[in-house]
């Protein structure tokens, strides 16, 4: 029997270590990264106690040229960290915003669905107008400002395996 229990909670030691490998934060970002990012906390944490607070974001934004933030808003700011901010939460906090995307491949599957000739275009009317009136629907706004950045064929369709790559890498032009 106390191999047995023996055996098992190895399992289970093996389990939480695995899943506590896959969840480690640090193993997101390349070291250069990291190493950004670390600099951007130190810039953020104005009283240098390894913490963001509100005060900090207050200070921050004042060197930034914006004065006035509501309370509601630098209150927000902390409370996605659900806790206190210090270095780990930080960089898991932009973790999750930065890898919020579905892979390449994910996404040029859902275009294909959209283009059954396969040539890699789709229509931008027909695109704007499932954008305007499906599921999550987009305002004309956020639709205009969407088509300002996507990649088009010269009859004016989206060239869509361009955008997948912008959507999942980013675009040239940012940086």
């Amino acid at each position: 029997m106390a191999s047995r229990k023996a055996g098992t909670r190895g399992k289970a030691a093996a389990t939480k270590q695995a899943q506590r490998g896959s969840s480690n934060v640090f193993s997101m970002f390349e070291q250069a990264q990291i190493q950004e990012f670390k600099e951007a906390f130190s810039c953020i944490d104005q009283n240098r106690d390894g913490i963001i607070c509100k005060s900090d974001l207050r200070e921050t934004y004042s060197q930034l040229g914006k004065v006035s933030v509501p309370e509601e808003e630098l209150d927000a700011m902390l409370q996605e960290g659900k806790g206190p901010i210090n270095f780990t939460v930080f960089l898991t906090l932009f973790g999750e915003k930065l890898n919020g995307t579905d892979p390449e491949e994910a996404i040029l599957s859902a275009f294909r669905m959209f283009d059954p000739s396969g040539k890699g275009v789709v229509n931008k009317d027909e695109f704007k107008q499932l954008l305007l009136t499906q599921a999550d629907k987009f305002s004309l706004a956020e639709v205009e400002q969407m088509f300002a950045l996507t990649p088009m064929d010269l009859a004016g369709d989206i060239d869509y395996k361009s955008l997948c790559y912008i959507i999942t890498h980013g675009d040239e032009k940012e940086e």
